[in-house]
């Protein structure tokens, strides 16, 4: 069966987008419907029947970031892009690619630009009974998927750090582990999401992490972003994804663990090979 999160992790019309391009390479995706918002820039964007285009005089990153940080700023200030992050994110297609502009991480999905993740499945082992899953439940207050449960940690990964210091910042951030025990993860697969969201475009890489934890470990969040923990059984877990109340992203990154270790059968995740990433040689650090 096709579970809904695999569905939806590619549920994108691309004829409802313009393709928003920087040179001749295609960054991301924005709605026709925000097209309209932008014409006011005209020595920002260049527009043509088919797609978005920023300024070719915008010739290098730091003039580009400065032109596409004034347009977030007022969109911001009009609503058009919601939840603030005063964080950095860099517009590349590719995870080791060099920037072509920075902007700030709210507005990365009304441009629908390539975003980076890490996820980790906290996986505690028992001498008396079957391996168990240690699940978060997000604030109420997050900006995207308040009150849903996600993997025990999961970030988005800013400009400027790697893989593994992200996963190290985000296990104390959002469960209390240290950099020693967090340092342990191994890594799992990577994930493509390209999903329509009522604020724009999520395209996203999703970098997959399982973490054996001691039985007496218990996450504690540090930064308010996690509602609960809870200790859960694979059944349990199944079939909380089966009725969506996992968010998309941490379906995904448990279905991949439950896949590699084989607690789940394939034909379970009818669909989900589409989304793995090639592997790569060795994983940036």
């Amino acid at each position: 069966m096709t579970l809904p999160a695999i569905h939806a992790a590619r549920r994108f019309d691309a004829a409802a987008h313009a393709p928003f391009l920087i040179g001749a390479e295609r960054v991301g995706w924005i709605r026709h419907a925000d097209v309209a918002a932008l014409r006011r820039w005209p020595e920002v964007f260049q527009f043509d029947a088919a797609s978005v285009r920023l300024q070719p005089t915008l010739a290098d990153v730091n003039s580009r970031s400065a032109a596409l940080g004034a347009v977030i700023g007022a969109l911001y200030a009009e609503g058009k892009i919601p939840g603030w992050r005063d964080e950095t994110y860099a517009i590349r297609n590719d995870f080791d690619a060099a920037p072509l502009a920075f902007i700030e991480r709210a507005a990365s999905r009304f441009f629908g630009t390539m975003t980076y993740a890490v996820h980790l499945n906290g996986i505690v082992k028992c001498a008396d009974r079957a391996p168990e899953l240690w699940i978060a439940r997000r604030s109420d207050t997050k900006a995207t998927d308040p009150g849903m449960l996600d993997n025990v940690v999961a970030g988005g990964i800013g400009w400027g750090l790697g893989l593994m210091p992200t996963l190290v910042k985000e296990c104390w951030e959002e469960a209390g582990m240290s950099a020693e025990l967090a340092q342990t993860a191994e890594p799992g697969r990577t994930l493509h999401v390209l999903q329509s969201l009522p604020e724009g475009t999520q395209a996203e890489q999703i970098f997959v992490y399982d973490l054996l934890l001691p039985p007496d470990f218990a996450p504690r969040n540090q930064d308010g972003e996690v509602g609960e923990h809870r200790l859960a059984r694979i059944g349990e877990v199944a079939r909380w994804i089966e009725e969506g109340a996992f968010t998309v992203d941490a379906s995904l990154a448990t279905l991949d663990c439950m896949l590699r270790r084989q607690w789940i059968d394939e034909d379970a995740c009818e669909g989900i090979a589409a989304l793995f990433a090639p592997p790569a040689a060795d994983r940036a650090q």
